[in-house]
């Protein structure tokens, strides 16, 4: 046997058996990745809410995972985080939530995002995604059906003659960028007093502790027998008379606002994108396939909140809102640093 001859039967035998390991090796790694689906999830799912139990994102929230739980064969846990505009919420998540899937939270982009335009959190923003967005809610500003002020007209012309102080949710918010900006442009003087969730929010005008607020519109849709929407922050009012035919800011007073929207959406770490992708493809089609079905449409109906808001989006949908939300924020920073120093 020749040497050239022995040389190509090893170089044929080598090549071989590295082929059968490296094929060896990706059969095992997807059958890893489909063990590893095949038992998630295998607990409850934790999810942490940046605001107070009964607001606009505990409602969504639990309007999905009523349904969801059914879906996945597991319950929902939700641990309600308020505090520092959602801060608290996204601290402790990312301490002390699992990077396996099965902790997850659960917010409002538009005012978390604002968040970090004023100040960074203490891990890097690449360090979580949202990943599924329930809806766009445009911001509205209210008062008390029993107010004297009727009009946004009446409302502009108190704040011309005195500083009105209103309530919002949290400074960094959609809603406030809304308000302050209206101020700027027609004169009014009008002071942020941040109330920690929307339903301490609506509380405080409808017991006269404050003269009108700001929040997302969705909210004050199920809330309008007591409340009386003024104005909305968006470009078309595709409520009507949900909220009281209220003018779009721009159509009235002549200003150039962008859509000032809150979306409500699912986060997680973006660690379990790269080390369990499965899951993250369950948890993905799973709540596609909730929010698509004529049972969540009903199950919103039924809450009375509108159906017109609910806008399911998946990872570049979020992104692209972040993108905006956060171009917007730097936009305003002023008007979100003026009112944090109040």
């Amino acid at each position: 046997m020749s040497n050239d001859y022995q040389f190509e039967l090893n170089r044929r035998r080598f090549l071989m058996g590295t082929v059968a390991t490296i094929t060896a090796g990706i059969l095992g790694s997807q059958r890893i990745a489909e063990a590893y689906a095949a038992d998630f999830p295998s607990r409850n799912i934790r999810i942490y809410v940046p605001t107070a139990q009964g607001g606009g994102a505990d409602r969504n929230m639990r309007l999905v995972t009523d349904l969801w739980k059914k879906v996945l064969h597991v319950d929902f846990d939700p641990s309600f985080n308020p505090g520092a505009s959602g801060r608290v919420a996204y601290e402790t998540y990312m301490a002390k939530g699992s990077d396996d899937g099965h902790d997850l939270l659960f917010g409002n982009m538009g005012p978390e995002v604002l968040n970090w335009v004023l100040k960074k959190p203490s891990f890097p923003l690449s360090a979580y995604e949202y990943f599924f967005r329930v809806d766009e809610d445009p911001s509205v500003i209210y008062v008390s059906r029993r107010s004297k002020i009727k009009t946004i007209e009446q409302l502009v012309e108190a704040g011309k003659k005195r500083t009105v102080n209103f309530a919002t949710s949290r400074i960094a918010h959609p809603a406030t960028i809304g308000v302050m900006a209206l101020g700027k442009a027609t004169g009014a003087s009008f002071n942020p007093i941040p109330m920690g969730g929307g339903r301490n929010t609506r509380n405080a005008v409808a017991t006269g502790e404050l003269e009108f607020g700001a929040l997302p519109a969705g909210g004050m849709v199920v809330a309008r027998k007591n409340f009386k929407m003024l104005l909305l922050f968006a470009d078309k009012n595709v409520l009507g008379e949900q909220i009281d035919n209220a003018p779009t800011v721009n159509a009235k007073f002549g200003t150039k606002l962008p859509p000032l929207v809150s979306a409500r959406a699912f986060a997680i770490k973006s660690i379990v994108r790269q080390k369990y992708p499965e899951r993250m493809k369950i948890l993905e089609t799973t709540l596609r396939k909730v929010v698509d079905s004529p049972e969540y449409k009903a199950a919103v109906i039924k809450f009375k909140a509108p159906w017109e808001l609910i806008s399911p989006g998946g990872p570049e949908e979020c992104a692209e809102y972040v993108k905006n939300i956060t171009a917007i924020g730097e936009e305003y920073r002023d008007f979100l640093r003026g009112a944090d120093a109040k």
